[in-house]
């Protein structure tokens, strides 16, 4: 009992450590250095130096005194916030609210100035919308799909973009140049330390994850990593299946209005599922290429398959496409785990209903 009660608490914490890192703000000391967190915040009133920030959110807020290196879902420099040097972005979306002193180089799924922002320097930003509706005082280049030019923006430079231009093309002081080489990957990669520091960020998550899956379900999770070891290649296909599967069935359920928040509901579902899947496939990988050296320790097997999982994605070119594996494999494992399952207690079931056989002996 004491032994259980231990696992449990051990769980637990994994669980509330993997909640933690995810999703608990993180406000910036007033100083330079990296910062990662689920939200990393430079508050309002406060001032802090060169800032590198990774996170689901990156907000500031408050000044900045030099440059901003920053990676997350959302980007944002709000309209109290000041950057004094220059800002290099990339996330889900960009916004700039306030004031950058220096240049811009951005990437995002939208970037948008807002009619309060302003930006010193030069702006550079590939997306796949641009919406300039704020001040930009020297020139910019923009490769995007859409870019619209609101009717309060202003460039006092000149224009050069690649993609669909629309509005207000009066606010452009300088030339327009249309220059179809740009692409939507016109803005440079952020700082090397990005890439690294999501990395690491996202091992450990991961890792932390995988740890709380193997203590909380230790037979499901050597059921998984059997399946891997014994029909690969049947685990890739079913989880090839279901991958394809169930976003039809999703927006099925979203056709019918009833349907639409179970259906937001089921995507949520889906996603934290794909998250699984991906840790549970490295670990099954590395599961049974460590069996056949014989070594069978799980934790061990966890950690291998992790980092390595983690190191194969950074391979250029095919990084993505084994990541996919990884994911397909764990996902078709989870799938004929969960319907060997189901088989097994439903075949418990009818045995109960329908008793013992003729001959054979009952008992009290």
């Amino acid at each position: 009992m004491e032994g259980e009660n231990h696992r449990s608490r051990l769980v637990v914490a994994l669980l509330v450590a993997v909640v933690v890192i995810g999703i608990v703000p993180m406000t910036t000391a007033a100083q330079s250095g990296a910062q990662a967190g689920g939200t990393v915040v430079v508050e309002e009133g406060e001032t802090v130096d060169d800032l590198e920030a990774f996170g689901g959110t990156v907000v500031v807020r408050g000044t900045v005194t030099g440059d901003v290196s920053a990676v997350g879902g959302d980007v944002t420099v709000a309209d109290t916030g000041q950057v004094t040097g220059d800002l290099e972005a990339a996330g889900g979306s960009v916004t700039i609210a306030g004031a950058v002193d220096g240049g811009v180089e951005t990437a995002g799924g939208s970037v948008t100035v807002t009619e309060s922002g302003t930006v010193g320097g030069e702006f550079t930003a590939g997306a796949g919308n641009v919406i300039i509706d704020g001040t930009l005082e020297g020139d910019a280049v923009i490769g995007a799909d859409t870019i619209r030019l609101g009717d309060t923006a202003s460039i006092a430079g000149d224009l050069r973009y690649d993609g669909d231009l629309e509005g207000n093309t009066d606010a452009v002081a300088g030339d327009i140049q249309e220059d179809s080489s740009l692409g939507v990957d016109v803005a440079p990669a952020i700082q090397p330390f990005a890439s690294w520091l999501f990395a690491i960020y996202a091992l450990a998550v991961n890792l932390l994850l995988g740890a709380a899956l193997l203590a909380l379900f230790p037979r499901f999770s050597a059921g998984v990593a059997d399946n891997v070891a014994t029909g690969p290649l049947r685990s890739g296909l079913v989880g090839l299946g279901v991958f394809v599967g169930i976003p039809i069935l999703l927006i099925a359920l979203a056709i019918t209005v009833i349907g639409i928040p179970l259906s937001i509901l089921g995507a949520i579902a889906f996603a934290l599922l794909l998250w699984i899947s991906t840790v549970y496939g490295q670990f099954a990988v590395a599961a049974w290429l460590l069996s056949a050296i014989g070594l069978g320790n799980r934790w061990l097997a966890l950690v291998v398959g992790l980092i390595g999982g983690a190191a194969l994605s950074r391979l250029p070119l095919v990084g993505g496409a084994i990541n996919v594996v990884f994911l397909l494999l764990g996902l078709g494992a989870i799938a004929r785990g969960l319907y060997g399952h189901r088989r097994r207690a439903r075949e418990r079931e009818r045995d109960r209903r329908v008793g013992p056989g003729p001959d054979e002996p009952t008992t009290d």
